[in-house]
């Protein structure tokens, strides 16, 4: 069960690395998230790392010193390459034995220090002191539109007497993308080029577009797949899944309403996808699990390959996701950026082992390290509207920066970051890091 509690999650751990048990931090030690890391200056390969406080755990140099035994020691070997992929391979067993194992190494029991305190804060980095890279080599990327709301919206934009098409409650709608341009947070993003035809002209144009946008979204990145021809149950879908990132799927607005018809999504999605560096485990999240979206009176149920009682009570995840902008004027002027809006993943209609489980339902082999996207994240509240094509309402409706600055959509040198968290009575918060890119200016090629 990857909702099972176990001694991971205790409120009463702390850690021996201090800077975890500060309130409010993102990487408590009932988080340890898993990353890739290097050196700044140094010429190393990547590393993979756990994170815990500000402070990096190199699980390599970990293993090497002889800090895991028993089961652990499977995916500690696994940790040796410049990739997660090898550890996502193992599965659910391997990745939480690995993780029990580094929550023991990393605690400081009350009133005392741990005899393997010396050797753990050996294989410590700053993380100040690294770069965080891509912390898995993604085969293939596939994006979902699991929002209801968000579908609610933009379909009110471009088809006001049918907002929603008659197979969104029945089925999960989702596109590939393009997996060789899914980069890590702090990288920058430039604008695309692409054909567009402007409201009111008779034929198109090419160049920059004029309506760049971000998606606020969570990715879920697969485990252990499944052998082509054979499909995920709905009942193990859960377990395929490593854990969840924050994912920011830019997007060309202008470019997407002239290309989509009939095969849908293009270039436009896929010149850029930011995902932040910390893989928050499946496990981790165990204490924040939740009910699967409630569906309105009148709505389908599910099919039954889509219909799990335990998915239902346990499927849906609560954690809240914001947006913030930061234009240069404002960096210039040392203002912080301005939030946009702030969501909850449990406003998704479809839960992330429904869209496990119909992707690979037609026998499509997912692979360790795959991405799925959920889609924006929206919710009913205008304040929850994921995407600014959302919250300006397709350009019509213009939102102030608190510089005075007006947008509708990204300008130039605009930086959009995410943040997630979960928090919950009874257990101890924990969060995503951050997912952020900043917008220069189109190439001249």
């Amino acid at each position: 069960m990857t909702h099972a509690l176990n001694e991971t999650h205790d409120p009463g751990l702390r850690a021996s690395v201090a800077s975890a048990n500060v309130d409010g931090t993102d990487f408590p030690i009932q988080n340890l998230p898993f990353g890739v890391f290097k050196r700044r200056g140094a010429h190393d390969a990547p590393r993979v790392g756990v994170a815990i406080g500000d402070q990096i755990v190199d699980i390599a140099s970990a293993h090497e010193a002889g800090s895991f035994t028993g089961a652990a020691i499977v995916g500690a070997a696994a940790c040796r390459t410049a990739t997660l992929n090898a550890l996502l391979a193992l599965g659910p067993s391997a990745w939480s034995s690995l993780r029990l194992a580094l929550s023991r190494l990393l605690r400081a029991p009350v009133g005392q220090v741990p005899a393997d305190a010396a050797a753990a804060t050996r294989c410590l980095v700053p993380m100040a002191e690294c770069e965080l890279v891509l912390p898995v080599a993604v085969g293939d990327y596939t994006d979902f539109y699991a929002s209801v709301f968000h579908a609610t919206n933009v379909g009110s934009m471009f088809r006001p007497d049918q907002p929603l098409l008659p197979n969104y409650k029945w089925v999960p709608i989702g596109y590939h993308g393009r997996a060789s341009s899914i980069v890590v947070s702090g990288t920058p993003v430039r604008r695309p080029q692409g054909q567009a035809r402007p409201d009111g002209a008779t034929v198109p144009v090419f160049g920059p577009t004029r309506r760049l946008d971000y998606e606020l979204e969570i990715g879920a990145v697969i485990g252990q797949g499944n052998p082509l021809g054979t499909p995920i149950s709905i009942a193990r879908a859960a377990d395929c899944v490593f854990g969840l990132v924050l994912l920011n799927d830019w997007s060309a607005r202008d470019v997407q309403a002239w290309e989509y018809q009939p095969l849908g999504p293009f270039l436009a999605k896929n010149f850029a996808t930011t995902i932040s560096p910390w893989i928050v485990t499946l496990e981790a999240l165990a204490p924040f699990r939740a009910p699967a979206f409630a569906r309105p009176p009148g709505d389908p149920a599910p099919l039954p390959y889509l219909d799990d009682p335990d998915d239902a009570a346990h499927g849906g995840f609560d954690v809240v996701l914001e947006a913030s902008l930061g234009s240069p004027m404002m960096r210039a002027g040392g203002s912080a950026p301005a939030r946009l809006c702030r969501g909850r993943l449990t406003d998704l209609y479809w839960t992330i082992a429904q869209m496990v489980t119909h992707h690979a339902s037609n026998g499509c082999a997912l692979r360790p390290g795959d991405l799925i996207g959920t889609g924006t994240v929206s919710g009913a509240t205008k304040e929850s509207r994921g995407c600014l094509l959302e919250l300006t309402w397709r350009g019509a409706e213009p939102f102030t920066l608190p510089s005075g600055e007006r947008r509708t959509f990204l300008e130039d040198g605009d930086e959009v970051s995410f943040r997630g968290w979960a928090e919950r009575e009874g257990a101890t918060r924990i969060g995503f890091g951050e997912c952020r890119g900043v917008v220069l200016p189109a190439g001249t090629g």
